[in-house]
């Protein structure tokens, strides 16, 4: 009896499993979107350092990637997970989708740590090579340092001379950085996780694909800092 028991055990377990897979992984993801609005909440809201909300109106997508790791010595590598939105054609938010960004390097850093990092993409050609499965940046796209502080000067500038621009925030000191030589890319399995079913980047990014639901604290975070106006 204690054996046929234990194998029904074991059965309950086997067949629970990926339902307890995919809550985990649901509660990752869920998090994951919580942290990034947090984290763009707060780099949009530093005193004087922080976007200028002018350049994030006209942003059409915009990227968040929260605790970023590096490892460095004037040049080095990086990795992070993150979340990515772009405007669809009514100017409404699109559902979010998780990324991947890999390689390339911050420019001079020593040693090692976690790093926020903010990006806009400008214009609808950067927009268009985000719906690759992978691109470079700086190599498919243009990029720079995004412009610290709220001056018009700063803004043109960056707006001539980029389709991506990129902030970081890294124990409480913020910088604009180059992203260049780095990868980024859909995380396909986290995608699915989020939607429920297999979904592309591009479907996500132009509307195609509902937001799912307990994103919306991402979009709050995007209209309280003034991102809610639609250029199109």
């Amino acid at each position: 009896m204690r054996n046929r028991y234990s194998s029904i055990g074991l059965v309950s377990v086997f067949a629970f499993a990926p339902a307890m897979a995919t809550g985990a992984n649901e509660n990752e993801n869920t998090k994951r979107i919580r942290v990034s609005a947090e984290v763009f909440d707060e780099m949009m809201g530093a005193p004087d350092k922080g976007v200028d909300r002018d350049l994030l109106r006209k942003a059409e997508c915009v990227g968040i990637v929260p605790d970023m790791k590096r490892v460095a010595f004037v040049a080095g590598a990086k990795y992070g997970k993150g979340v990515l939105v772009c405007r669809e054609a009514s100017g409404r938010w699109s559902g979010p989708s998780v990324i991947r960004i890999e390689g390339g390097s911050f420019g001079f850093q020593i040693g090692a740590g976690e790093t926020d990092l903010l990006f806009l993409v400008m214009n609808r050609h950067g927009e268009e090579k985000l719906m690759a499965d992978k691109f470079t940046i700086g190599g498919d796209a243009s990029a720079m340092a995004g412009p610290l502080g709220r001056t018009a000067e700063a803004q043109t500038d960056a707006l001539m001379r980029a389709e991506i621009l990129a902030w970081s925030r890294s124990r409480g000191v913020y910088a604009g950085i180059s992203l260049e030589g780095a990868t980024l890319r859909p995380d396909r399995d986290d995608n699915w996780r989020l939607y429920g079913h297999a979904v592309t980047q591009r479907e996500i990014l132009t509307g195609r694909a509902s937001r799912p639901p307990g994103t919306g604290i991402l979009y709050s975070a995007l209209e309280r800092q003034g991102a809610r106006i639609a250029r199109r």
